[in-house]
């Protein structure tokens, strides 16, 4: 019995408006993840996570994907699909010791907007998780824990994520809260400026704006002030250093200064 004539795909469509492509190249084009939490504990070892994490990351798993939509961009389905893509290429490359791929529980899946998913939840059920702003969403096999950044509890542990928030209010909670833990640190003043920067341009608030003098005049201000009187000083000249102080005061200065001597 003749064994049945089998067509290779190009063949099949030959003639006909199809063009058909063989062992298509999918990598042409550079696909970035937004972040990519992965455990480094030595294996055999009960990984320990930091303290006070964000509310949604209390789960953590070996491997964590994880895609932001700022207030700019809708958190869709287009987007849940795209995480699940960058899953599947992340899993195809990451192997064990023995060349295998490491099991599905390895990875986790996070998808973080700073506004609420309208037109997601209207077209899928998004599941209530265990704190206000975290859902679950089925998506083909994997569960997508989803974060929504401006729901969130307003608690010092989640101030990471108010800092990508768009309500004004917990932008300021967070950036004071940042504040209040880099205190005598010499990234304080980087802070600071940083918040003149960064609070208007989120928060997108009209009555925010000002002048570019009152702009920079209120950074100095802010400058000096997390700056040491000897940071101050710095460069002047003796000069400079005593103007505007009362001759008298200065003066007592000196009587000391030659007693001491």
């Amino acid at each position: 019995m003749a064994s049945p004539v089998r067509h290779r795909p190009d063949q099949l469509f030959q003639g006909a408006p199809w063009r058909v492509e063989l062992e298509c190249e999918l990598a042409l084009q550079s696909q970035l993840l937004d972040v990519v939490l992965i455990e480094t504990a030595e294996r055999g070892t009960r990984p320990r996570l930091p303290p006070d994490l964000p509310d949604g990351l209390e789960a953590l798993r070996a491997h964590n994907l994880l895609t932001y939509k700022s207030q700019h961009e809708a958190l869709d389905a287009w987007a849940l699909d795209e995480l699940v893509g960058h899953y599947v290429n992340y899993r195809k490359l990451t192997l064990d010791a023995h060349g295998a791929r490491l099991p599905d529980h390895a990875f986790g899946l996070y998808a973080v907007a700073t506004r609420y998913p309208q037109a997601l939840a209207a077209q899928y059920r998004l599941e209530p998780a265990t704190a206000p702003g975290l859902y679950d969403v089925a998506w083909g096999s994997q569960v997508v824990r989803l974060i929504v950044l401006n729901a969130m509890e307003r608690a010092p542990r989640n101030a990471p994520w108010a800092l990508f928030a768009s309500e004004r209010k917990r932008l300021r909670d967070a950036v004071q809260q940042y504040r209040q833990q880099a205190r005598g640190n010499p990234a304080d003043a980087a802070l600071a400026l940083i918040e003149r920067l960064y609070l208007p341009y989120l928060s997108e608030a009209p009555e925010m704006a000002y002048t570019l003098q009152e702009f920079l005049q209120e950074t100095k201000e802010l400058m000096l002030a997390h700056m040491s009187a000897e940071e101050r000083l710095k460069g002047l000249d003796p000069e400079d250093r005593l103007k505007g102080l009362d001759p008298a005061l200065v003066e007592a200065w000196l009587n000391k200064q030659r007693q001491d001597l």
